[in-house]
């Protein structure tokens, strides 16, 4: 066992060893462990200050997850737009490959999270054969995200075994990876795991950190070792009420991110997923920080604001002169040119 590996192994999974750790009680928690699992590495719970900070949010079961509402247990329309198991073709050049389970932190927040069963883990498949045969038989194909659960829970001959089979797919330009890990568990950023990475250029690598508080001297080494693997990184971040919704706090976010040699890609909106809507920040909100960035830090510092449509419409760009709203409704064109309606819920009061 390697020593990530064991440090995985020691990560907090039910309410009662949380609470030996935070001043909580356990009880009100264990309907919602029941329901949506519970990991956190030791690690990213140490990052923890305070009580409803913005880690402790983003980790930490909630009651509220199982609040009535009315979002979707797939809002992305996945299992439609999955032709084979473990494989997601929404655009028509890429396709995302599932090829992994489980996560190390499991994000209260995440679009997957009805997906998962009781042990934290989501089945995708049972064999990877069909999805590399349907990518071989679609010359159209010309990139590949590995996602999951986060890609780097494999082991590095596990990875190196999945990315040998993309490579050897002549119509294939390049593969993209999506991880968490580098904030949830830097102990798996090894100098092996990017000696073997560095082979198979082009590969690219989207790290996903919400807050400034996650970029400590441990996520920074991780990110270097990365970079200097000649690997392009870059970061998606997910607008989420109580955690990142402040304008200064994004900002900073963002040019902290350029330090790391990370350039902010997207900032996404909430999907509307089952359990967190007490994340969800309206859109306005989200033209507020964008509008803060623009002009008052670096173009670098600078991503696309997006919405991922429901039903798997696809991704759109959210610019202020863009939005046409009528009510409590937003008016979205996506990449096919369609006009697609988007609940964007009450304008909320500053103040």
């Amino acid at each position: 066992m390697e020593r990530w590996q064991r440090i995985l192994s020691e990560s907090i999974t039910d309410p009662d060893q949380l609470a030996c750790h935070l001043p909580i009680d356990p009880e009100p928690l264990r309907p919602v462990v029941a329901r949506y699992p519970l990991r956190i590495t030791r690690y990213y719970l140490s990052l923890i200050r305070e009580r409803d900070d913005p880690v402790w949010r983003q980790c930490i079961p909630d009651p509220l997850e199982l609040e009535p509402d009315a979002l979707s247990l797939d809002p992305l329309n996945e299992k439609r737009l999955s032709p084979v198991p473990g494989l997601i073709h929404r655009y028509p050049d890429r396709v995302v490959l599932m090829v992994s389970s489980a996560c190390p932190t499991f994000c209260r927040f995440c679009t997957r999270k009805n997906r998962l069963d009781r042990k934290g883990n989501a089945r995708f498949f049972d064999s990877m054969e069909a999805a590399y045969e349907y990518i071989e038989r679609r010359p159209v194909i010309r990139d590949v995200i590995l996602s999951g659960g986060d890609p780097l829970l494999l082991t590095d001959d596990g990875l190196e075994n999945i990315l040998l089979r993309l490579q050897a797919i002549p119509h294939l330009e390049m593969i993209r990876l999506n991880t968490r890990i580098p904030v949830t568990l830097p102990e798996r950023i090894t100098q092996q795991l990017c000696l073997m990475l560095k082979r198979y250029h082009p590969l690219y690598i989207n790290t996903h950190i919400n807050h400034p508080m996650e970029i400590t001297p441990s996520s920074m080494e991780a990110c270097a070792v990365l970079a200097d693997a000649g690997i392009p990184l870059g970061n998606q971040t997910v607008l989420l009420k109580g955690v990142n919704d402040d304008p200064e706090v994004m900002k900073q976010l963002m040019q902290k991110l350029l330090t790391l040699r990370i350039r902010p890609y997207y900032i996404h909106q909430m999907d509307l997923v089952k359990g967190t809507g007490h994340f969800r920040t309206s859109v306005q909100q989200g033209l507020r920080i964008m509008a803060a960035l623009r002009g008052h830090t670096s173009g670098l510092a600078t991503p696309s604001y997006v919405i991922d449509l429901p039903k798997g419409k696809g991704k759109v760009a959210v610019l202020p002169d863009e939005v046409k709203r009528q009510g409590e409704t937003l008016f979205l064109r996506n990449y096919m040119g369609e006009i697609i309606a988007y609940p964007d819920g009450k304008e909320e009061t500053e103040g």
